[in-house]
This record gives C-alpha cells, structure tokens and sequence, in this order.
C-alpha cells in the first residue's frame, strides 16, 4: 500500500534497473579484468559495514553455483568470483541484497591450494562483514563420504570458525558440514539452511531441530544435489524430499547445483502448500560459467521472485570487445534462466506464522478532528443507519423494485469496523437499494469551502458486468448542476459523484464552488473480488484521488474550491441522473468517512 507520494523511492532504491546493472557492471567488471585497481568502489569501501534495508519490502538473494573449473589444480582464475563479489559488494545498497548463498563445488579437486585461492576471493565480503553461506559439493569433498567425514581444506577454510561473528551466521551441525543463517527482510526473520552435499542421520537430526527451533521462521534450503531436471528430483534429492522437506512448512525454496542445464520443479508439501525446488548450474558453459551469480529479487508487495542470471566478470569485458563465445554469455534470458515466480507470501506462511488479523478499531479512535459523517456497517442496515460521527447526518433505506440490502462480516484488512453492505443493483429494469441522508441533514447543504476528505471502502464480486452495473455511485450529491445553475457540461449530471465507469474506474465528478463545468478525477481500472480504498482529498484550492493511499495519474490541476449544492441528500450506493435514481452499486461496501478539510495519507481510515 502506498502511503505517501514519496513512497516509490523505496521502490526505486530497492531494485536496480537492469540496463543501469548492465552499465554499472560494464565498468566495475572492465576494471577488474584488467587488473586495475578499483579507487572508490570496493576496496575503499572496505571500511564500510553491510547494512541492508530491513523494513524494504524488496530484497535480493544471490546466489553462486558451482565454480568449481575456476579453481583445477594449476588453473586457478579467481577473476570471475571476485568480479561478481565485488559487484554485489558495490550494488547492494540497490539490490537491498541481504545474503549471497554458494551452491557447493566451489572447486574442482577439493585440493587446499584451490580451496586457498577461492577462500581468498571471499575474503572481499569478509571485509565488509556481507552475510554469505557456503556448503561442500561433492568436488569439495570426498564424494563417497557424508557430513561425519570429518576434517578436510574445504572444512579448514569455510567451516563454523570463519563465519562466527557475523551477523547472519547462526549455528552449525557439531562436525561443521551443516549451517544455519538467519537474516531480516521486509520487517522480518528469513532462514538459509545451508546442507552438505550428503546429510548422515545426525546431519537430518541436526536440521530438524534448527527448524524445531525456529518454527516461524520461513526458510530458503541450499544444497548441493536436489533437482537433476525440470520437474525431477534426483534419488539423493527425493530422500532430501521424504525425509526432511515435504513435512516442514518453513521450506518455500530449494536452491541446488550440481547438475546442468538450469532447471525447476514445483512440489506438493504435506501442508498442502507449493514448495519451489531451483536447479542453478552454468559450469558446462563457456568459461566454466564464469561465476554466474543468480538475483532473487523479493517483493513482497507485488507477490514475487524475480530472478535474473547474470555474469559480472563476462559484462566487464564488453568494453573491451568480447569474443565469440563471450557474446553468446553476455546475457542469459531464457527461461530457466529469467523468470518470476508468484508466491502469495502471506498466504504461504500462513501455515506456520499466520498474520493475525488487523482488530476492529473503535468508533472514537475514527472521530478525528472535522468529521462530519462517518458511517460502519456491523449489522443488516434497518430503515435507518446511524451517523456514528454525531453530526446527525443519519442515512435512510430507499428500496427500488423489491430490491434488498444485505450484510456481509466481508471487509478491508485495514478497515476499521468489520462489516461491509451487500448492494444487489441491477440497470434494466432498475433494482435493488441504497441509502440516503435524512432531510435536513446538515451535510445536505454542506459546501466544504476549506476543503474536504471523502473516503469509502468497496468491493466488487465475480458476476459484475458493466452492462448492468457500470457507473453506479459509491458516494453521491444529489441535485443536478442545471439546478444549481451550473450549466456547463452535461446539466442533468447530479452535483458530485464518486462512481465506477465500465471499466472500474473510480470517478469522482463535481462542480466546485467557482466553476461552471464537471471537475473529474480518473483512478485507473480496480479488478473484481478485491477490496479497495478510496479517498478523495480537496485542500480548498486542488482535489487529488487516492486508490489504496497512491495518487492516481490523472488528477486535474485546475483550481477546485467547495462542491456545489441545492440542499439535497447524499447517497451511499446510489446514482441520480436528471434528478432520479438512474443505478444502483453491485457490490459491498464497507466504511465511509466524510471529513471538512483535507487529510493527509498517513491520516486514511487504512492507517
């Protein structure tokens, strides 16, 4: 939800756009492959500490697969790995990145010169205290042996030792194969169970009592060996499946290496929930995949993992001219390589960590400071709704061939009162009901001279068909303009109205105080079985709309000062044209909320 118009730049902080990672990257990687020294990137940074956005509701998971041909006996090249630490080392403030996972086989022989030479490369996150895990591929080790193998180079550079004191590093398996990392995002705790290529008894032991332990916490498992194919777990990968992720929740995703080409699967777990199973591997390509490093972009807010593979050290070249083979890496965009995965997160966790659900708020807590009217559904609406606000604007029921009105426990999430109006409107003929102002009402004659806040909730089911339902009023004047002698325009159009075209636009249209024409703001289309929020917000000089607390595009810059009036009720789910009832709403509505002067965002119903 957007709260303020400052609100993108979270967003645009948070995600680097992919021609700017490209330029960035085309000059750190240049420079790096050159040789050169890189005055005021990385290295001297080094004195600054990794600190990601916690609250951003979009972050960036990295992670390296097997690099392992980069590091065979006398053919080391660290050059690739360091580029592409070195570029997350410099864009993680814009990719909010808050962990970097190796896939395993980050040699070739398990040799202690190899594990020397890439241990040395890692040391550039070391430096800046980057949260990172690493886990033996079964080149790392000796294949034939699982995590009680005891100690090897590979365990002797990366195991518990290197990592304590970081921020992230949280524990490991007593024979140090196994690990364990938790790191914040989006306001939240997030895990890295990070596996040896082979678990023993103890290693599944182990790792059954770090999720036992952490029962709320969702967690991304990293592993050597998992998926071999699309939609096919390999048998070491399937006893991975029985005897550890199919029965906890927590595991959403599964990152893997060790087979080629890059592939997914999707898998049932016990709950009943999707878990995401991701093959990554570009060894097989040129340069021994040149440290490709994938980006999870998470966004909360959209529902999403965006994921892009990309190779730092191959871009880098660019500017210096790229050989044949380099040209056919430079970008990898087929499918197994970028693609977006939907996850409804709140959804998805809701099995082991549920939101709970936002309390009703009390009527008191709503009467802020120029309400004039305010209006909660928590029962069947009677022949009379009572204007909560005490203005005595109370709303009379107005039924149209043999229509009803019923209730529905349905509402916003960030809807004070918990309770919504089911309207039944239909066109031709003309049914359903609605609510309107007493007579007297002393919003009836109401002009808002200083300006004014007009806020609804509302909700459209599945059989909405604008050929019999468009352009019925959420909230609405009554009175046409020709009546209060504003003649441009359409005369029979009524003085102000918050309605919904044909597309399911919302559409405030009115005639202010000093103008003779219909002043309209335009939201952009609203989809069916959602519940929204709208507000509209005059400051006595500009209106600007609001849908879900964000600005709409097009709010007319002319000055608009009051809204136009001839002593006649307002309504709440209906529509008047030429003086008579013309439609009436096909949805529910929740809480309406009318306020004499202007509110800022952080002051909606929704906060």
């Amino acid at each position: 939800m957007c709260t303020s118009h400052e609100h993108g730049s979270e967003h645009a902080q948070a995600g680097a756009g992919r021609r700017s990672f490209l330029r960035a990257t085309a000059l750190l990687g240049a420079a790096a492959t050159a040789g050169v020294a890189l005055p005021g990137v990385a290295e001297a940074a080094a004195h600054s500490r990794w600190r990601p956005d916690t609250d951003s509701r979009r972050f960036t998971l990295a992670v390296m697969p097997d690099t392992q041909y980069l590091f065979d006996g006398p053919s080391i090249d660290k050059a690739p790995v360091e580029a592409s630490l070195r570029y997350l080392l410099d864009h993680g403030k814009d990719e909010n990145l808050v962990f970097l996972s190796h896939l395993g086989d980050l040699t070739q022989n398990g040799a202690a010169a190899e594990v020397a030479a890439i241990s040395e490369a890692f040391e550039l996150l070391d430096r800046r205290g980057v949260g990172y895990s690493v886990l033996a591929g079964n080149h790392d080790v000796k294949s034939s042996t699982d995590d009680q193998r005891g100690s090897t180079p590979y365990l002797d550079a990366f195991g518990p030792d290197r990592f304590r004191g970081k921020s992230t590093y949280s524990g490991a398996s007593s024979d140090g194969y196994n690990t364990f990392h938790l790191f914040k995002a989006a306001g939240r705790e997030w895990m890295v169970l990070a596996l040896d290529w082979r678990l023993s008894a103890k290693g599944y032991a182990w790792a059954k009592d770090v999720l036992a332990q952490h029962p709320k916490t969702p967690v991304i498992l990293t592993t050597h060996e998992l998926v071999v194919e699309d939609d096919t777990l390999s048998a070491y990968g399937q006893q991975l499946w029985d005897q550890l992720i199919e029965d906890h929740d927590q595991i959403f995703l599964t990152l893997n290496g060790h087979y080629w080409p890059a592939g997914r699967a999707t898998r049932e777990n016990a709950a009943g929930h999707d878990v995401h199973l991701h093959l990554t591997n570009y060894q097989n390509r040129y340069f021994g995949g040149a440290a490709m490093i994938r980006l999870y972009r998470f966004d909360l807010d959209r529902n999403v993992i965006d994921v892009e593979t990309v190779s730092p050290w191959i871009l880098g070249r660019a500017g210096r001219g790229l050989n044949e083979l380099e040209r056919q890496e430079i970008e990898l965009s087929g499918d197994a390589d970028r693609f977006t995965v939907e996850v409804d997160f709140a959804e998805r966790f809701s099995g082991f960590d549920p939101v709970p659900a936002r309390a009703e708020r009390p009527v008191s807590r709503l009467l802020i400071p120029g309400t004039v009217a305010y209006w909660r559904f928590e029962s069947a609406a009677k022949d009379t709704v009572r204007d909560l606000s005490g203005r005595g604007n109370d709303l009379s029921l107005v039924t149209v061939g043999g229509g009803t009105l019923g209730w529905s426990a349905d509402h916003h999430p960030d809807q004070p009162g918990h309770g919504s109006l089911e309207f039944q409107g239909y066109k031709s003929p003309l049914k359903g009901a609605y609510l309107r102002t007493v007579d007297g009402a002393p919003l009836n004659s109401a002009t808002f001279k200083a300006g004014y806040t007009i806020e609804a909730f509302y909700r459209l089911p599945a059989d909405w068909d604008p050929s019999h339902h468009a352009w019925s009023g959420i909230v609405s004047r009554t009175g046409t303009g020709g009546a209060a002698g504003k003649t441009g325009d359409d005369p029979d159009e009524p003085l102000a109205t918050l309605s919904l075209s044909n597309d399911r636009e919302p559409q405030w249209a009115m005639r202010p105080l000093n103008q003779q024409g219909i002043a309209t703001n335009w939201g952009q289309e609203t989809p069916l079985e959602t519940w929204w929020h709208l507000a509209v917000v005059n400051d006595g000089r500009h209106t600007t709309l609001y849908v879900e607390g964000c600005p709409v595009v097009r709010n007319p810059k002319a000055t608009s000062i009051g809204i136009a009036s001839v002593g006649l009720p307002w309504l709440l789910g209906g529509y008047e044209y030429g003086g008579k009832i013309d439609q009436i709403l096909h949805g529910r509505l929740g809480d309406v909320r009318i306020v004499e002067r202007a509110l800022p965002v952080t002051s909606f119903m929704t906060h």
